[in-house]
């Protein structure tokens, strides 16, 4: 068999939760304004909207291309807190990741194909981005929350990697925790500029899942690019 091992991305591969378009119109400000409420009544103050857009904007700049940076280190500039505290940092993050994971939706192809996967003796492993760096214990609560923690033999966010997709060091995390070489592995994502320019990178197959159809990205400097729209295609990949 050409693959040892299949590694997914979580975020509309495995998982729905929503579009580009949805986090920057509608989620995340819903992220914002529930930790907001959840500041307000702790006691602390809310910057206005206007300070709290441009500290915003500063978040999105700062920082070192690709490495991991916690949502606390994010956050608590946003809305102007003062010195560490992990009991508030946790709040925030769990409120932070409530709109997040109200929107969650389990693929029905999911489980069928990982167990598949399992049963021709192919290893799997997730590994995904957080928006905004959020903590990667909760997320493995989220994958707890839908089966797929022991559906798969290896998990790893970009907390555990310390840097974000595309970055190599990611794709090494995770093949590490599966013991498999990049050319032995495939990566199976749905953005072409973190789940097939990373893992080719190194040296792994990529896949595009493509929920919705083609179309959503421009493909120009990714093609040659073999593209699936359900999981049980990736079958053809191992014969």
């Amino acid at each position: 068999m050409k693959y040892d091992a299949i590694v997914f991305d979580l975020g509309n591969t495995l998982v729905s939760y929503f579009s580009r378009q949805q986090w920057r119109e509608c989620v995340f400000g819903q992220c914002l304004e529930a930790v907001e409420r959840r500041l307000r009544a702790e006691g602390f103050p809310a910057p206005s909207k206007e300070v709290l857009d441009r500290r915003v904007a500063e978040q999105r700049r700062g920082g070192e291309q690709m490495r991991f940076r916690p949502l606390a280190a994010r956050l608590g500039p946003v809305f102007g807190l003062d010195g560490a505290d992990a009991r508030l940092d946790e709040a925030m993050a769990r409120e932070f990741l409530t709109p997040v994971f109200a929107c969650a939706r389990l693929h029905d192809d999911s489980v069928p194909t990982l167990r598949l996967l399992r049963q021709r003796g192919v290893k799997t492993g997730i590994l995904s981005n957080t928006p905004w760096g959020s903590p990667a214990a909760m997320w493995r609560e989220e994958l707890a929350r839908h089966g797929l923690d022991t559906e798969v033999d290896a998990a790893a966010f970009c907390e555990d990697a310390g840097y974000r997709k595309p970055a190599p060091e990611a794709f090494h995390h995770i093949l590490r925790r599966l013991e498999t070489a990049p050319e032995r592995a495939m990566f199976v994502g749905d953005d072409p500029r973190w789940d097939v320019a990373g893992p080719r990178a190194i040296g792994m197959e990529a896949v595009l899942i493509e929920r919705n159809g083609p179309g959503e990205f421009d493909l120009t400097d990714y093609k040659p690019v073999d593209r699936i729209q359900h999981l049980p295609e990736l079958m053809r990949f191992l014969e």
